[in-house]
């Protein structure tokens, strides 16, 4: 049975520390691969500071495309209207087949909305969560989140101090994986802020990502 990570984003654009979170999961869960999940234009008008999906996926693919461990999927590019994971979730099932098991990549910060999504319970039952650590918040903040089985608190607090790197929490067939990763502060919106103001953006990106954005004029 192989085992598939999936790391869904905007990716606008993909910088080193999207890349670095990929391999350093990929590493610790021993998975086979990761694959990245750009997702696609917004139904409606889109932000001016977000590129568009194809810019977006081209940049992805050229940032992981020296790595066989890492690829992309189109999955969500190709979807017109609103994209759901429960749907990516799904189609990707489809297209690995039976024997991959799938574990989906999310940032604390976006795990704690979990129970918000379309039909969580039924998800939690599809592929394990990896919940990754992120600057400013703290595990413990789970221990109040529905829908998940309860997870001791002290497990939380030696992930939070630092004491343990990974916390597996059965989920049914699945698991909910916590895993602390070394702390990451390179930011999307900080790297376009800076190509707007002619800053440099050296260490933030791949070469070949900053020479896709200055050659189409992106952000």
């Amino acid at each position: 049975m192989s085992s598939v990570g999936l790391l869904g984003g905007t990716f606008n654009p993909i910088h080193n520390g999207h890349v670095a979170i990929a391999r350093q999961a990929r590493e610790v869960l021993a998975l086979d691969r990761v694959v990245f999940i750009p997702t696609g234009d917004p139904p409606h008008k889109p932000h001016e500071t977000l590129a568009t999906a194809k810019d977006r996926f081209e940049m992805v693919r050229l940032a992981i495309a020296s790595d066989p461990s890492l690829s992309i999927s189109d999955v969500e590019v190709r979807r017109s209207g609103k994209s759901y994971t429960i749907d990516t979730i799904r189609l990707l099932q489809q297209e690995y087949g039976p024997e991959a098991r799938l574990f989906f990549l999310i940032g604390l910060d976006a795990f704690l909305e979990f129970p918000t999504w379309r039909d969580p319970a039924t998800l939690l039952t599809l592929c394990s969560f990896v919940v990754l650590s992120r600057p400013g918040l703290t595990f413990q903040a789970l221990s109040e989140l529905p829908l998940i089985p309860p997870i001791p608190q002290a497990s939380l607090v030696e992930l939070d101090t630092g004491r343990s790197v990974r916390l597996n929490v059965p989920v049914g067939t699945q698991s909910l994986i916590c895993l602390r990763l070394p702390p990451n502060h390179v930011s999307a919106s900080d790297i376009r802020a800076r190509i707007a103001q002619g800053a440099p953006t050296a260490n933030l990106l791949p070469p070949v990502v900053e020479s896709y954005i200055l050659q189409h004029h992106i952000y």
